[in-house]
């Protein structure tokens, strides 16, 4: 995760920081969301495994910013593991619009 070579670490970290706070947020909601709503277009199984990815995600992205405030922001994260944090928050996210839409018909 740690790389000092990398070229321009400043605009990085101003960068890094604010995303994983958002990472952070979204995931939480998401975990709170599939936690105590019923989903009905959600089966138990799928709810269940959802949660599961979103609860090791978000363990994955809390370890992220410890990392991030420990090391003053010198840190840096695979962009493959970014992109697949980003797939799981959209996925979430179209569960959320998907949800919303059905309690406002």
């Amino acid at each position: 995760m740690i790389n000092p070579y990398f070229p321009e670490p400043d605009l990085f970290s101003v960068r890094l920081g604010p995303l994983l706070g958002d990472y952070h947020y979204w995931l939480s909601r998401s975990r709170s969301l599939l936690e105590f709503e019923e989903i009905d277009f959600l089966d138990t199984q799928q709810q269940s495994d959802l949660l599961g990815r979103v609860h090791q995600t978000l363990s994955e992205v809390i370890a992220a910013r410890s990392l991030f405030k420990a090391t003053y922001g010198q840190i840096g994260i695979e962009l493959n593991l970014l992109e697949t944090w980003h797939d799981l928050v959209s996925e979430c996210w179209q569960i959320m619009i998907q949800l919303r839409l059905g309690q406002s018909n």
